[in-house]
């Protein structure tokens, strides 16, 4: 496979994991050292301290609403290492398009580890 087709498949993870709530699942894409910001701008430095975020608030979180991820660019850096942009589109729990709600555009730095592409930092910010 691909890096191209492993990011997506990264990508695709973190769309499900948030769709259907899986906490470890998104957990388990990131680098032990990674950084997270939320849309919100919370920083998150650690997996230990990124799982505990979201333990507490991926429970519950999808009632309402949820995302699409979809990639739109990526710029590899090294081999190893990539800058992804994401666009993130705000959907119902039946993947109704939610129009008065922005859009996300997060941008993850993705490197690969052992053989697998991880989550290094990401960045989620809403589009005005």
């Amino acid at each position: 496979m691909s890096d191209l087709s492993e990011i997506g498949n990264l990508v695709a993870t973190v769309q499900h994991s948030q769709q259907n709530e899986l906490a470890e699942e998104f957990i388990d894409l990131f680098r032990p050292d990674a950084i997270w910001t939320t849309a919100h701008g919370k920083r998150l430095t650690g997996r230990d301290e990124i799982a505990s975020f979201t333990r507490q608030v991926l429970p519950g979180a999808t009632k309402e609403a949820t995302a699409t991820y979809e990639v739109a660019h990526v710029l590899f850096i090294r081999p190893d290492v990539a800058a992804v942009k994401i666009r993130q589109r705000p959907v119902r729990p039946d993947g109704t398009v939610i129009t008065d709600q922005n859009e996300g555009s997060p941008l993850y730095i993705v490197s690969k580890e052992d053989g697998a592409w991880r989550i290094a930092a990401g960045q989620n910010t809403i589009v005005l």
